[in-house]
């Protein structure tokens, strides 16, 4: 049934508050600076990047959300247009500068320097809010965001379940993960794909390897030679 003007409207402004709740959450995970989700984690790579490759003083959290946003929605006009809704053009405007001005308001008050045990609660109170707030976005009805987007169309395209291509999509938003856990995504993505096997070849920047990583390596060795096991055991690691 089609909308008269005054029902879009009405969709439109219940969009709005649930995405200015929702996106107060973001800001609560990133100012807490404990981790967020892993499409935030992608935005906060690159702009911390670019900021200092550049050295841009108006690039802000914000504006590369809504750089990237832009050009998911570029990509999705491209596969399939009819999953653009006027929720999804007002969730790439709309969502970097809330985030900004939530970070501007709060950023001088909630930071890494507070204390473990508040910002413990600062995220906690994150994710209430921000599931709370996208409540609210789905109910209106008018639209998602252009990176929630990105799975949805997958899962259609491919006929694939939406829980395993949300996995997949998030985990390749990620800027860094474990071993372990790409395990576990190669695992859980056997059945569903219906695969023998599965392996994950991420690629991960130079100047992240130190010796921390090293028992990461080794696991990942063990993975692909069983005669490595018991190889490296009570070895010293330096690099």
């Amino acid at each position: 049934m089609k909308r008269t003007i005054k029902e879009i409207i009405l969709r439109v402004i219940i969009l709005l508050i649930g995405l200015t709740i929702a996106h107060l959450g973001v800001t609560l995970f990133l100012l807490a600076d404990l981790g967020a989700d892993p499409f935030n984690v992608l935005i906060q790579g690159l702009f911390r990047t670019i900021a200092e490759i550049t050295g841009i003083p108006w690039l802000t959290h914000g504006y590369t959300h809504m750089a990237v946003c832009f050009l998911i929605i570029i990509v999705l006009l491209i596969v399939d247009k009819s999953y653009i809704k006027i929720g999804t053009l007002l969730c790439m405007f709309c969502g970097g500068p809330i985030i900004d001005f939530f970070t501007w308001l709060f950023g001088s008050v909630i930071h890494s320097g507070n204390p473990f045990v508040i910002r413990i609660l600062v995220l906690g109170l994150g994710c209430v809010i921000l599931a709370y707030g996208m409540t609210i976005v789905i109910k209106s009805d008018s639209g998602t965001g252009p990176n929630d987007l990105v799975a949805i169309v997958i899962s259609d395209k491919t006929k694939k379940p939406f829980g395993i291509m949300r996995i997949v999509v998030d985990v390749c938003f990620g800027a860094y993960v474990t071993a372990t856990e790409l395990r576990g995504v190669e695992q859980l993505l056997l059945e569903p794909l219906q695969l023998r096997s599965v392996t994950i070849n991420p690629r991960y920047a130079s100047e992240l390897f130190t010796a921390e990583r090293c028992p990461e390596l080794v696991e990942c060795l063990k993975a692909d030679n069983v005669a490595v096991n018991g190889t490296f055991d009570d070895a010293v690691y330096d690099v």
